[in-house]
């Protein structure tokens, strides 16, 4: 018996779709509990599909609706349909591909595709055969109904159509979809090349052998007058590049003639397609060979395309100067979600390497590209992609761009039409990375015409200098203060109490990035810039007070102690502590409020003491809170919701922070509070970010306040042993740290603990490819073990001595470095043998000392100088005869050897 619908149940249903495009949400919210009442009946979807596809005398949107509403009870109950019901969809989908109506057409194609993604595909094995005989239909209808399920199909099950289950398809499909490049159609041509472009990543084995008549097809295709054509031709282009360079390589000289044109296509759609181009070029290695010749035709294309265009230019109000004072809030849509960084603890080094000792949260090396200020546009646009390109193309072709850029910059700067000169200055700011060496000769006269340009009449032009300014900070703060570290931060925080938003966001950002070149050089100014944040505090809406607390967290992470005056306390925390009194526990506003206090708390050391209490009290609820939900959600998922974990994290780094800076002063904080438990729970949290924060928090605390730590060491220790995995860097970092710590506090008590993380350091450290932050961590830990049980270490010596040599002779002196090389020593004397063949690497490692304390300074030479007894005078001196003249200068001086 064939299915038909009751004339009562098709008009509730019709009046349901009617109503629910209502705008009233109140109608709104009725009709959906209403929809989740008709899901009970078994064949509510079989009237569904029959209004999409039998229902003509209906508006179209209705009948689009109700196959919608079908959609997504396909994708959430699918399993429970009754066969007969599923049977009827299919049958009816198949039946209306081809329906006259693109829109009903396209709906019935999203219906297919998904019912098909719910592993159907296998059990419905007629489908594609069926949808392929249709593309030969003489109905255009159904060649394109047809064509757009299959795009879709390919879309969201490319990897099952190119597997066994489905006797492999594709050795059909893509022979076929070849065929219709050449289509009189242009919708039809357009799906044809979507289809195959998603197999080109995969490298899918019944493309490539049809590789050649492919890019053949493309070839025919390049100038379609149809812009998704091209812009799909565009695509398979640039994918290709990654995939099959060389089947390029000959028709190369071509292509990049075609894209510098496409790059111009007048359709933005088909530009930006072809300006990806440019960027996966920049990562080919026969980029400046191929490109180079071709950069005085391209680089003018690529800055040209970094102009606002007129519409862009309304979208942003660029012709409004101000908006800062006005009523309008900031929207939440407009304000993107931010990412914290968890505590990682590293070590500082000698020459030029990180300069901070613990890096917490906002770093600003998260690839900001000046094209920000336009994020009430579409995300990606042709701006960015041009900016990015260039920035890419500086960073492969270094100071060979600039006789080409140069003449192109010299007519942008200086043009009378605002929009133009901002984009030059945009293109100024993509290439400083990349060009630095070339740009140095030009900067003292551009640096000054920067600062200039900071007070122009046009918001947009005074945003993006601040951000280009930023880009060359690191140039700036080495030269003399006068004459450009004084006026561009003058400048600067002039713009960061800009009338306009957008500007005050990039300035905050840029004098954030300033902040941490310049460092300690910002002390004699601090008075100065503390009362413009604190001012902006007053005066700066949601979005802007976010990269305000970067900003300001980044000062103390840049002067640290020197904010540790009453005077400078006085004028930032009042303001601080009034946001924190303010905001929930559930508002995410806290995440950078919290990371800014960690900055402060450990800059300010006792400098934070009246302040220290109730944020400790509220950091240790946020994380007992954040857990109680997580056991609810765990054992009742349908009733609560998996919590943010987010919350917790940020709250383990700012207890982290105040651990640091108060040191000792915490001391009766964690004794009236059940941290140490919450704090065991967390270590074992399955989410990396909790552990990593954890372990950082317990090595804080441990240096802290041990005597807290130290009842539960029995619990804590093997958890750090499991942790010691590398394949999860930075936990493993932290928790190596953490041991470390731990094993100094603890002494010779260490000893029972030793086997659950020795044979792990020592894998670690004789690791391929570990990352210098985790060996120089790792040879620390194994280092003070040594220093506590140098009898349970010395016997491994030989397997590890030479990596812990090379890994530390970079590090600047410190107490870490010290209690380390005091280990080594002493695992040298109790097993002398153990280092003997690696024994040049360890007086390498003991040279790269400046100033190490007396005693250790006699340790070295007592172990030199027996060594050199041992061996006798004649083998000592081929011995040092291999070494590197400042090598022996160095310890002849140190060690009178």
């Amino acid at each position: 018996m064939e299915w038909k619908p009751e004339e009562e149940g098709l008009r509730q249903i019709l009046t349901l779709l009617k109503e629910s495009q209502s705008p009233d949400t109140a109608t709104q919210r009725a009709v959906q509990q209403k929809l989740e009442e008709l899901n009970k009946y078994p064949d509510f979807n079989n009237y569904l599909i029959y209004v999409l596809t039998k229902l003509v005398t209906e508006e179209e949107p209705t009948r689009s609706l109700s196959g919608l509403i079908l959609k997504n009870n396909v994708k959430s109950h699918y399993n429970n349909f009754l066969p007969e019901v599923a049977e009827f969809i299919k049958r009816e989908c198949l039946s209306a591909v081809g329906d006259p109506s693109p829109l009903i057409r396209a709906t019935v194609g999203i219906i297919i595709t998904t019912i098909a993604s719910k592993g159907e595909i296998t059990s419905w094995p007629e489908l594609l055969p069926l949808l392929c005989q249709m593309l030969d239909s003489q109905d255009y209808n159904v060649c394109e109904g047809a064509f757009g399920a299959l795009q879709k199909i390919c879309e969201d099950t490319a990897e099952l159509l190119d597997s066994d289950a489905l006797n492999r398809p594709l050795n059909v499909m893509i022979p076929k979809f070849l065929q219709f490049f050449r289509h009189s159609a242009p919708k039809i041509r357009c799906h044809a090349i979507a289809c195959v472009n998603y197999f080109i990543m995969s490298r899918t084995q019944a493309l490539m052998l049809h590789i050649d008549a492919f890019i053949e097809n493309l070839f025919y295709l390049a100038s379609d007058e149809d812009p998704d054509v091209r812009k799909n031709v565009c695509h398979a282009l640039v994918l290709l590049l990654e995939v099959r360079l060389d089947r390029l390589i000959p028709h190369l000289p071509n292509i990049i003639e075609y894209m510098l044109l496409r790059t111009q296509d007048p359709e933005e759609g088909v530009a930006l397609e072809a300006c990806e181009f440019w960027l996966s070029f920049a990562e080919q290695n026969v980029c400046r060979e191929v490109l180079g010749p071709r950069l005085p035709a391209l680089l003018p294309v690529l800055v040209k395309g970094m102009r606002y265009s007129e519409m862009d230019v309304i979208l942003l109000r660029g012709d409004r100067d101000d908006d800062a004072d006005e009523q309008e809030p900031d929207r939440d849509a407009d304000i993107r979600p931010r990412f914290h960084k968890p505590r990682s603890h590293t070590i500082k080094h000698n020459v030029g390497g990180g300069d901070s000792n613990m890096s917490s949260g906002g770093d600003s090396d998260d690839e900001d590209d000046g094209t920000d200020n336009d994020s009430s546009l579409s995300d990606w646009n042709l701006r960015k992609c041009s900016a990015a390109a260039l920035d890419m193309l500086a960073n492969v072709f270094g100071a060979d761009l600039l006789p080409v850029l140069f003449p192109i910059l010299k007519e942008t700067l200086f043009h009378d039409d605002w929009v133009i000169k901002e984009s030059g200055i945009l293109a100024l700011g993509a290439v400083a990375e990349g060009c630095m060496v070339g740009m140095v000769p030009h900067l003292p006269d551009l640096v000054p015409y920067l600062v200039c340009c900071l007070g122009e009449r046009k918001a947009l032009v005074r945003a993006i200098t601040c951000w280009t300014l930023s880009r060359y900070s690191h140039w700036i703060v080495a030269q003399s203060h006068d004459l450009y570290l004084r006026p561009v931060m003058t400048e600067l925080l002039k713009r960061v109490l800009d009338n306009n938003k957008r500007v005050q966001e990039a300035a905050c950002s840029a004098f954030a990035t300033l902040e941490e070149e310049a460092c300690t050089e910002l002390v004699p100014y601090l008075g100065h810039i503390l009362q413009t944040l604190v001012y902006a505090f007053s005066r700066y809406q949601h979005k802007n007070l976010l990269i305000l607390y970067d900003a300001i967290g980044t000062l103390a992470d840049s002067v640290g102690h020197h904010l540790n005056k009453p005077e400078y306390i006085n004028l930032l925390m009042p303001p601080l502590i009034t946001k924190w009194n303010v905001l929930k526990d559930e508002d995410k506003d806290l995440f950078p409020l919290l990371e800014c206090l960690s900055s402060v708390a450990t800059a300010l050391q006792s400098g934070f003491l009246p302040y220290c209490e109730p944020v400790f009290r509220r950091c240790v609820s946020l994380i007992e809170q954040t857990l109680n939900q997580n056991i609810a959600n765990t054992q009742s998922p349908e009733q609560f919701d998996a919590p943010d974990k987010d919350f917790m994290i940020v709250a383990l780094d700012l207890l982290s922070g105040l651990a640091e800076g108060l040191d000792g002063h915490i001391n009766h904080l964690v004794l009236n509070s059940n941290l140490m438990q919450l704090l065991y729970q967390c270590m074992q949290d399955p989410m990396p970010e909790v552990r990593q924060s954890s372990f950082a928090l317990l090595g804080d605390l441990t240096k802290a306040c041990f005597q807290h730590v130290h009842p539960y060491i029995p619990e804590f220790l093997p958890i750090l042993g499991m942790n010691l995995n590398p394949e999860i860097i930075s936990v493993c970092n932290n928790a190596t740290w953490a041991i470390g710590e731990i094993s100094i506090k603890l002494g010779s008590e260490t000893s029972k603990y030793i086997p659950l993380v020795l044979n792990h350091l020592v894998e670690i450290i004789n690791r391929p490819n570990t990352p210098k932050t985790l060996l120089e961590n790792t040879a620390i830990t194994i280092g003070r073990l040594g220093y506590v049980c140098p009898h349970d270490v010395a016997p491994v010596l030989h397997q590890f001595v030479r990596q812990w040599c090379t890994s530390l002779r970079n590090i600047r002196d410190n107490e870490e470095k010290d209690s380390a090389f005091r280990g080594i020593c002493q695992m040298i004397q109790v097993n002398p043998g153990g280092v003997v063949p690696d024994f040049m690497f360890f007086c390498d490692a003991v040279a790269s000392w400046s100033h190490p304390k007396e005693d250790l300074k006699e340790m070295f030479t007592k172990i030199l100088h027996g060594f050199k007894n041992q061996v006798g005078e004649e083998n000592w001196r081929r011995f040092t005869d291999q070494f590197p003249v400042q090598l022996s200068a160095r310890l002849t001086a140190m060690c009178g050897i």
